[in-house]
């Protein structure tokens, strides 16, 4: 096909995209009245789309300052602002920050396991603003932005990947580039669940790569790697450790929670 025949149909297209473009709002309320919008949480009708029960929203906790500098880890006292935790000053993680708006207990544990194991994945539109909040100083330094990736074993059995979901989205949002197949999980590795810290840091040792051919698209890179749960920080910091031996410049996490013990 010709190359003005091509810019023909596109400009066809764009055409009837655009002319299509002031009806969104009647199909949008044509499909929220045939499927109503409810709650991530209760179930319940709401006004919009990604919209929870103010009940609901009092019983998640989310993370504000003060929290640590390096792996956002919140603290009970007021600190300085570039201060760091006691386990970032020991043992300085791979990644340059992480951050997350919710603690991870009852009602986001919830919400998380629902979107990653239950395919409740309109749940997006709930938690997707959170992240854009918490995460907005490191997406103004992203060049890339990349999911912690399943095993391919593991990706057929679940049929999705939630952290490649979530940077989908986030990439659309903030019109910035990502790829789902950059890092890649180079061995099954068993769950991380219910496993210590230092057990957690073997099982995902040397467990990531990037493919030699694409290893060009990093360099000089600033990554923002996302994933659902900070735990120990075991995943994201081995993830850390392969790009930035593949060429990244700097990377930096952002998950929906993280796990806090006090």
């Amino acid at each position: 096909m010709e190359l003005q025949q091509l810019k023909e149909i596109q400009s066809d297209r764009d055409g009837f995209l655009c002319y299509l473009k002031p009806f969104k709002p009647f199909f949008q309320q044509t499909v929220d009245l045939i499927l109503p919008p409810r709650c991530a949480f209760s179930g319940k009708i709401v006004s919009q789309q990604g919209a929870i029960q103010p009940e609901e929203w009092t019983k998640l906790q989310f993370i504000s300052d003060p929290f640590c500098r390096c792996c956002g880890h919140p603290f009970d006292f007021k600190i300085d602002a570039d201060m760091c935790c006691p386990s970032c000053l020991s043992d300085p993680p791979e990644f340059s920050k992480a951050r997350a708006p919710l603690l991870y207990e009852d009602q986001s544990r919830s919400l998380i396991l629902r979107f990653k194991h239950a395919d409740q994945l309109h749940t997006l539109d709930t938690f997707l603003p959170w992240m854009l909040k918490a995460g907005a100083s490191l997406l103004e330094q992203t060049d890339l932005i990349l999911p912690v990736p399943l095993h391919r074993w593991r990706l057929i059995k679940r049929r999705y990947n939630q952290a490649a979901l979530i940077a989908a989205r986030i990439s659309k949002k903030a019109n910035l580039p990502w790829h789902h197949d950059l890092l890649l999980r180079a061995r099954a590795t068993p769950t991380q669940g219910h496993k210590k810290a230092l057990d957690r840091k073997k099982n995902v040792k040397d467990a990531f790569t990037v493919p030699a051919r694409k290893k060009n698209l990093l360099t000089g890179k600033t990554i923002l790697l996302i994933d659902d749960v900070y735990t120990t920080g075991a995943t994201v910091r081995e993830c850390s450790r392969t790009l930035l031996n593949a060429g990244a410049a700097e990377v930096n996490v952002l998950t929906l929670a993280r796990v806090v013990k006090r």
